[in-house]
């Protein structure tokens, strides 16, 4: 579903991604750690074409995006959450699922509108449907932001961090819905910092540490690893 080789990025003499190789195949999940700063995020931008490379290649669902706009990948099916919810905060739940999902699917809103409810069932906010976004819990707002995602019709989709900052009991819920989406097929990539709910859905992780691929593999064999376990606690192994 997703290649990518000897992908790298810079800004001015700081290199962010540093020789990125790895591949998703269809269907699974990856996860991707790594401390603050080890470009985790850039590396999602450089994935949806919201970066371009300095060096490398992206191929996506067998075709070369390496160099395509960010709005051509999501129609092609790809999708993202974002770190920070930002939902269009004067609009109701539904609506902000009707302008991702006509924009995403370059469709009409009544050819998504059975489509919006759909993915608002499954992601919990159905109730929710007419409530304006700015008065959203906040997760309440990261369910959203994951409908928004999916309102696009994704073949891969981003998560960006999205069980931070929920209570426990939030998190299970969550990672619940992720699960049952998982198990419909869709390719996901999920950045996290909360490993036990990554590690509950995603069947291989991938380390990040200054860019720089240090391990790929089952999450055990992962979190196993001295390497890792020194870079990403942050304590001699």
């Amino acid at each position: 579903m997703l290649a990518l080789s000897h992908v790298s990025k810079s800004f001015g003499s700081l290199k962010v991604t540093d020789d990125v190789t790895f591949e998703v195949p269809a269907g699974q999940a990856l996860g991707i750690i790594g401390p603050n700063g080890a470009g985790k995020s850039t590396l999602f931008n450089l994935i949806t074409g919201n970066l371009m490379p300095d060096a490398g290649s992206i191929r996506f669902d067998g075709r070369d995006v390496t160099r395509m706009p960010a709005m051509r990948r999501c129609l092609d099916g790809v999708g993202r959450s974002f770190q920070i919810p930002q939902p269009f905060q004067k609009l109701t739940v539904f609506e902000n699922l009707l302008v991702a999902a006509t924009h995403g699917q370059a469709a009409s809103e009544a050819a998504v509108t059975d489509l919006c409810a759909e993915v608002l069932d499954r992601t919990g906010l159905l109730r929710k449907a007419n409530t304006v976004a700015g008065t959203l819990s906040l997760l309440e707002r990261k369910r959203l932001e994951l409908a928004r995602a999916m309102a696009t019709g994704p073949k891969l989709l981003l998560l960006d961090e999205i069980a931070g900052g929920l209570t426990e009991g939030e998190c299970q819920a969550l990672v619940q819905t992720i699960r049952d989406i998982h198990a419909e097929g869709v390719t996901i990539i999920w950045i996290e910092h909360v490993l036990h709910a990554l590690n509950s859905v995603v069947e291989r992780l991938l380390v990040l540490d200054f860019g720089r691929v240090i391990g790929i593999g089952a999450p055990a064999e992962i979190m196993a690893s001295k390497e890792v376990r020194e870079i990403y606690l942050g304590i001699d192994v």
